[in-house]
């Protein structure tokens, strides 16, 4: 069953200034992305990959096309609209982490429930949950500056997943861990995809990293070079960043 689907999807940038063409970031793409896949989005520096996820998750807004999330055409909400499906239905993961300081882990995640009218109870309830999935429970009461740069990843993953969204889409999730925080950040991916049929969508420069995938998308040039399934080859050791 379809969960995301894009139609002849493009975004220009700077279109129209001083006569200008402006400069084509994703040209034409039509995608669909189906419940449970784990897909890996690909490509050089400047492929327009991060631009397409996000136009997928709705923070961009294409110059044409649409991007249909549950059927519902992302390009035709209004802001406030547009704020609810993605705080409601998209999970977001960042290279890094955007967890605000001066709250707890646990604070972090419950977040986006209490913005949407929850209770501060059912919130907590809720988030701490969320970090039981990702192995952080034992940290909730910790602020994000006592905490790692893989725990604070895997607490960045449990707010993604606490409104039990359609999709998670993850941008260079592992690019500023080591090797280690890498692989236990996309083995933990591989088990959400596995255990509860999350639907994910990573993008990554990291070959060891989109091995993990059951799909690899490569962008080229703003356009799809390739697109092929298969069964994961397993986590190799990801290049990773810093510690």
């Amino acid at each position: 069953m379809s969960i995301l689907r894009t139609e002849h999807l493009e975004k220009k940038f700077g279109a129209g200034n001083q006569g200008g063409a402006g400069v084509v970031a994703v040209c034409g793409i039509d995608l669909t992305i189906g419940g449970g896949e784990f897909v890996a989005i690909t490509g050089a520096s400047g492929s327009g990959k991060s631009t397409l996820l996000h136009m997928l998750g709705g923070i961009t807004r294409p110059t044409a096309g649409r991007v249909l999330l549950e059927g519902v055409d992302l390009a035709s909400l209004d802001d406030d609209a547009l704020a609810l499906v993605r705080r409601r239905r998209i999970g977001f993961v960042f290279q890094r982490y955007n967890l605000l300081p001066e709250l707890s882990l646990v604070e972090n995640v419950s977040l986006p429930l209490v913005l949407d009218g929850m209770s501060d109870a059912r919130a907590d309830e809720a988030a701490l949950a969320a970090l039981e999935t990702v192995g952080m429970e034992h940290r909730a009461r910790h602020r994000p500056d006592e905490l790692s740069g893989g725990e604070q990843q895997r607490g960045a993953i449990a707010r993604a997943l606490v409104a039990k969204p359609a999709i998670v889409l993850a941008d260079e999730p592992t690019g500023a861990l080591d090797s280690v925080n890498s692989r236990r950040v996309v083995e933990l991916l591989e088990r959400l995809v596995a255990e509860r049929g999350q639907t994910v969508i990573l993008v990554t420069h990291d070959a060891g990293v989109a091995a993990a995938a059951i799909r690899t998308i490569r962008i080229q040039d703003g356009r799809i070079e390739s697109d092929t399934h298969g069964v994961p080859h397993g986590l190799h050791t990801p290049t990773g960043g810093g510690a």
